[in-house]
């Protein structure tokens, strides 16, 4: 039986502050490692979205949206986003990251195929495939620490520039 009232669910900063700060400084050090090997922010906010949608994250994919539009992200590419392979609105390499991210997302579903791993390689550097394997693995966890605890998506707003 499912009702549409949910019981209490833990507040992670609060009880594990220590655990919490150091994602966090995970998600620091991947952001670096992305700068450091030139990733494309906008790369980076695609691969957000595009985890948080096959994971179903409410919270994150309004957060990443938001960042992704006050970066400059069309409306056309974030609807699009879910369809990527029919759309020719992305570039080969946001193609390779996409698909990237969908295997390292999908990992129970045959891993992270060859020829995925291979398209990436082909345009990106070892270093930047590096940051898109770590993008893509933070905001897994991300994604399933907001759905385990059941962040309420809308308050978040980016911060001004």
């Amino acid at each position: 039986m499912t009702t549409t009232e949910s019981i209490s669910r833990v507040a992670l900063k609060k009880v594990t502050p220590g655990v919490s700060a150091s994602m966090g400084a995970l998600h620091g050090a991947a952001v670096s490692a992305a700068r450091d090997a030139k990733v494309e922010p906008e790369i980076l906010e695609l691969i957000r979205i595009r985890a948080s949608q096959l994971n179903g994250c409410a919270f994150c994919l309004d957060m990443h949206t938001k960042d992704a539009r006050a970066q400059g992200e069309t409306e056309q590419r974030i609807y699009a986003l879910n369809a990527w392979r029919e759309t020719p609105f992305f570039t080969e390499r946001e193609r390779a990251a996409l698909a990237l991210t969908e295997a390292v997302t999908l990992v129970h579903d045959g891993h992270v195929p060859d020829d995925v791993y291979a398209e990436a390689a082909a345009v990106f550097d070892e270093a930047q495939v590096a940051a898109l394997i770590w993008a893509a693995t933070v905001i897994n966890a991300y994604n399933r620490i907001a759905i385990a605890t059941r962040m309420v998506p809308g308050g978040y707003q980016p911060a001004a520039k």
